[in-house]
């Protein structure tokens, strides 16, 4: 398998992938690697971000070729990826015909496992959350108290939350129709499935990886 990546910075080094770093100074940029590539009949690209129109343009095109691409923009929520790229200037009938799936992340501290104990939240804290105790497992959740080991933080390390969205034929008429990306979100839940960043950090709350109060601090409150 012939995988091509283009990166800015090379941060890992991938084994059985050929990978080009960004220079910018040298005139080598994503859209000009990009060229490249695709001439090199690669299975899979993956680009570092898409920043321009020009590089959007070019991995669209790759993708509708045939070529399984993988990039990274910058957004809020997965939804909001799709308006993005039309933002950027890409049109939509093509990000709805070469799109297939979106991933937004958030990294959030994990809870110390040294000091991990389990504590009964109050109304308010449970209400800004739309859960009550009866939602909560054995009727209660878990913080760090504070240790030697997590600096009396009550954190260490760090686990993720995930927000996915397959692009499905619902989804793919709103890009087209240039849907805003919050119409798309309610469409992506109540259709799709769709688990948001705050849903997913609330399931890893209950299963006592971190706090809802470190969700708090990095997820937006869904409105739909």
């Amino acid at each position: 398998m012939n995988i091509l990546t283009i990166e800015d910075p090379i941060e890992y080094q991938m084994p059985g992938a050929s990978q080009v770093e960004v220079n910018e100074k040298k005139g080598l940029t994503f859209a000009k690697a990009l060229r490249s590539f695709v001439r090199q009949d690669p299975d899979v690209i993956l680009v570092g971000e898409i920043r321009d129109l020009e590089t959007g343009q070019i991995a669209i095109q790759s993708a509708l070729t045939g070529h399984l691409v993988f990039s990274t923009l910058h957004t809020n929520d997965a939804p909001s990826t799709v308006t993005r790229l039309v933002d950027l200037g890409v049109e939509p009938f093509l990000v709805a015909s070469s799109v297939i799936c979106v991933v937004a992340q958030r990294l959030t501290r994990r809870i110390c496992k040294e000091c991990k104990q389990p504590y009964v939240p109050d109304a308010r804290e449970l209400k800004g959350f739309d859960l009550t105790l009866a939602d909560l497992p054995d009727g209660h959740l878990y913080h760090g108290r504070g240790c030697e080991a997590c600096f009396k933080t009550g954190y260490t390390g760090r686990t993720a939350i995930h927000e996915i969205m397959p692009i499905n034929e619902t989804i793919k008429q709103q890009i087209v129709e240039k849907v805003p990306a919050g119409e798309i979100k309610r469409i992506a839940v109540t259709q799709g499935g769709l688990r948001t960043l705050r849903m997913d950090g609330i399931k890893k709350s209950l299963q006592g990886l971190t706090t809802l109060a470190e969700i708090a601090t990095i997820t937006q409150r869904d409105t739909f």
